[in-house]
Formats: structure tokens, C-alpha cells, sequence
């Protein structure tokens, strides 16, 4: 018998084709079936702070609430005045990195309208969220539910205990105001 040039072509072609699209259901059942799935979406909501269950808490459990919140600041003194100059200290750090997600009115933005922010919680507690906003909303029962209303987490931006502080000062400066 003899071979032609495109009988022996199509010995080569139809295995390679044939192997190609093997390894192709291949890939497709072990990646549907590797199990590894399953825990994805759990792991990826735990890791962006919407987890509403702290690793160490039970369901249901909540730790108690004092109003300070988690975190550094036990104690702040503010006085019956405004310090002024610790105010607009505030005030260059709030624009510079709050601004993108809080307004100064009961408007939301990205983040909960902070108008009134300094009669609704201690000062313990926003200074605490300030500094500490990831394991607030995974311990802090308030911090929890203003997580599940706005769906964002808090971003973390490297506000240091004298900074939060300030910003505290321009917040009561702003809810004198009005």
C-alpha cells in the first residue's frame, strides 16, 4: 500500500489535534474539580474585612462595647474649646486623605457622612477607627454594622496616633459649626 502525502499528514495532524483538545478537557475538569474553589469567596471576603466574624469569635458572639472601639487610644481630652491650631492641622490631613471617601455633611460618599460624627461616638472610638479601621470593623460591633451598610472597607492610611488627634479636633470643629 501506498502512503500519499496527505495520508501521512493526517496520521500527524488528527493526534496533535486530538491531544491539543484532550489537554484542553483536561485542564478545564481539573479546574472545575480541584476542590480549591470552594474556599475562595470565603477567604477573599475574610481578607477584605468583610468577614462579620472575628477568627477567634463564635457566631453570634460580640465582645462588649464599650464605645472606645479596638485599638491604641484608651483616653482622649478634649477641652470645652477648639484648639484652633490642632483644627487646621486636622483639617490639611483630613483633605489630603479622607476627603476621597467622607464628606464634612450627612452626605455618603464612599464611606458614611461624618456631620454629627463627634455627638453620635466617643472620641476614643474615631480616633480608634482612624488609626485602626481594619480590626475595628472585625471586632467593633459598631464599626460592623457601618461596614455592612457601606459595603467598603476602610482604607488604612498610616495615621498616626497625633494625626488622628488632629483630625478628631477638626471634626469637633466642624460639628460646633453646625
Amino acid at each position: 500500500m501506498k502512503m500519499t502525502h496527505e495520508k501521512l499528514r493526517g496520521l500527524f495532524i488528527r493526534p496533535s489535534r486530538m491531544a491539543v483538545m484532550a489537554m484542553f478537557c483536561g485542564t478545564i475538569l481539573w479546574g472545575c474539580g480541584s476542590g480549591d474553589n470552594e474556599n475562595k469567596s470565603a477567604d477573599a471576603q475574610e481578607e477584605s474585612g468583610l468577614a462579620q466574624n472575628d477568627a477567634d469569635q463564635t457566631v453570634g458572639e460580640e465582645i462588649e462595647d464599650d464605645g472606645m472601639g479596638i485599638g491604641p487610644v484608651k483616653s482622649v481630652e478634649v477641652g470645652d474649646k477648639i484648639d484652633e491650631a490642632l483644627a487646621a492641622e486636622g483639617k490639611n490631613i483630613f483633605e489630603a486623605k479622607c476627603t476621597a471617601c467622607h464628606q464634612l455633611t450627612d452626605q455618603k460618599v464612599v464611606g458614611p457622612g461624618l456631620a454629627g460624627v463627634t455627638e453620635r461616638r466617643k472620641s476614643e472610638w474615631i480616633m480608634n477607627m482612624v488609626i485602626n479601621p481594619e480590626e475595628m470593623t472585625k471586632k467593633d460591633p459598631t464599626a460592623k454594622k457601618l461596614l455592612a451598610e457601606h459595603l467598603t472597607q476602610m482604607t488604612n492610611q498610616d495615621i498616626s496616633e497625633k494625626d488622628a488627634r488632629a483630625i478628631l479636633e477638626y471634626l469637633r470643629q466642624n460639628d460646633l459649626k453646625n
